[in-house]
This record gives structure tokens, C-alpha cells and sequence, in this order.
């Protein structure tokens, strides 16, 4: 492997380092958001929030140049994820 390639992929792993930590964050606060939601008798989604959300990737994406349809299917995949952890702390708090 040449000297140029390497750097590009020690770069891409730098990235997907960065990636897994910042979702490990974000799902640390989304449980503590689900303990909230249960200990409050709250729905476990927000179909609102989660249209704003959405809106608002999608704008961010289109300003870094980023496929906005592929953000939209990110942030779905990660809403879906979150609100089935929402869903199981709800059904263990009850």
C-alpha cells in the first residue's frame, strides 16, 4: 500500500473513532432522556421533535454538501434505535 493511501485511511479510521464516541454521547443522554420520559409517564416518541430534527439534519447536510436524503435515512435508523430503547426503559419502569 503506497504512503498516500495509508494516510487516507488512517484518517478514515481517525473519523470512525470520533464517529463511535459521538454516538456513544448521544445515546448516553437519549437513556437518560428515556428514564425521564418513563419516570414522567411520557410517550417514548415525539413525532414532532423528530420532524424538526430531521429538518434540521437535512439543512446542515445540504450546507457541508452532504446527500440530504442520506443524513434523513441516518437520523431515522438512530430516532428508530433510540425510541426502542425509550420503549423497553418504559416497559422495565412499569
Amino acid at each position: 500500500m503506497d504512503d498516500t493511501l495509508k494516510q487516507y485511511r488512517e484518517s478514515i479510521n481517525n473519523i470512525d473513532a470520533a464517529l463511535v464516541f459521538m454516538l456513544a454521547e448521544r445515546f448516553k443522554v437519549t437513556q437518560a432522556v428515556g428514564e425521564y420520559k418513563a419516570a414522567n409517564k411520557l410517550p417514548p416518541a415525539d413525532p414532532s421533535r423528530e420532524q424538526e430534527q430531521i429538518s434540521r439534519l437535512r439543512q446542515l447536510a445540504n450546507d457541508a454538501n452532504l446527500d440530504p436524503e442520506f443524513s434523513e435515512k441516518f437520523l431515522r435508523f438512530i430516532i428508530d434505535e433510540v425510541i426502542r430503547h425509550h420503549e423497553q426503559i418504559r416497559e422495565e419502569s412499569a
